[in-house]
């Protein structure tokens, strides 16, 4: 995946490029600038971070990773948080623009960043996380680089605007206890039990009528041998010869109405390989998340993707968090993956790319 949210320790990342938000002045802080250090070695970091001297607001300079699981930290100076009226955001984008174009300079494949400046600089965390995820995807649209944004713990960001509100309030109002463990790894719910439960006791009902009617039965009745069947009963027979367009028929259908050719489906996310797969085969089968990018690729709505889905034998279920985010976002005409996986992770559910 070209970029990824995730919840861990920066310093275990491992990646080509590690960013550090580092002190302008050559020494170290608490946070993740101390962080680092501790984990590549202070003193043979803080040897090489002193030949660079001091670095201004936005700016990056790169040192060896030492011992880190990196080949190289890009260290860049975020701004101090005022009112937004100081050049903070303008800062800000250069901090992430600089660091990444840094990045293809040293011929990275990956990168990793912590959400710069929101620690004691104070930047708010919300204007921060679109900042980063705006200038990354800038740079994806003409780069290929994995890039992996870090967060230590789930509230070192939040999310705020009309978008996650929406999804919120659709999920709070949708949602129902998972009535079965799904893709997603959620235990049974007592929802789910008392169903089981119900079905049990109507499965003894029926035994018991049985067993009562055959107590006051006088002698036996003899059943009529059943005609063997030789022939698909014509119900079946017509449900069968009436079925509907595969799921690629019906993706193909849909990209050809749209005048689409390939390159305008397949995507960082979908790539041409998978694409091409889907094309050769009518009978293919995509995993769920496939499945859904594809929709999200073509911009379908709920109705729409339902269908597509539907053709692989996957849905969106209302027992599902996650499955209710992603249809809220459809809802709201978020179709953007990106944003998405920011939002599902907000949620506590897993990013699209690990649906199968």
């Amino acid at each position: 995946m070209p970029f990824q949210i995730v919840r861990n320790d920066i310093t275990k990342v491992k990646a080509d490029a590690i960013v550090n938000t580092a002190n302008p002045e050559p020494t170290y802080g608490a946070g993740v600038d101390g962080a680092i250090y501790k984990a590549a070695g202070r003193a043979k970091l803080m040897a090489e971070r002193k030949k660079i001297g001091k670095i201004a607001p936005g700016e990056v300079a790169v040192t060896p990773a030492f011992n880190l699981q990196a080949k190289y930290i890009i260290h860049t100076v975020g701004p101090v948080w005022t009112d937004g009226t100081h050049g903070e955001i303008e800062n800000l984008e250069r901090c992430y623009r600089n660091s990444l174009e840094k990045a293809r300079e040293l011929k990275c494949r990956s990168i990793a960043f912590p959400l710069i400046a929101t620690g004691s600089y104070g930047f708010p965390k919300d204007k921060a996380l679109e900042i980063a995820l705006s200038e990354i995807q800038s740079f994806l649209l003409q780069h290929s680089m994995k890039v992996t944004l870090v967060v230590f713990d789930p509230k070192s960001f939040e999310l705020s605007g009309s978008l996650i509100e929406n999804v919120r309030e659709y999920v709070d109002a949708n949602y129902v206890e998972s009535v079965s463990a799904d893709e997603y790894g959620a235990s049974r719910s007592s929802y789910s039990r008392s169903i089981e439960r119900r079905r049990a006791q109507e499965l003894l009902d029926m035994q018991e009528n049985v067993i009562f009617l055959g107590e006051i039965e006088t002698s036996p009745v003899r059943k009529p041998k059943p005609k063997k069947q030789t022939t698909v009963p014509p119900s079946i027979s017509a449900l069968v010869a009436g079925s509907d367009k595969t799921f690629q028929e019906k993706l193909f259908e849909i990209i050809d109405e749209r005048g689409l050719t390939g390159p305008q489906v397949y995507n960082d996310y979908i790539s041409k390989q998978v694409y091409s797969k889907i094309q050769s085969d009518k009978d293919y089968h995509p995993n769920k998340y496939t499945a859904i990018a594809l929709c999200l690729s073509l911009h379908l709505d709920v109705e729409q993707t339902m269908d597509l889905i539907g053709r692989a034998g996957w849905t969106l279920s209302p027992s599902s968090k996650a499955d209710l985010v992603v249809k809220g976002c459809i809802l709201n005409h978020e179709f953007n993956i990106v944003k998405i996986n920011i939002i599902l992770f907000e949620f506590g559910c897993p990013e699209l790319q690990k649906i199968k």
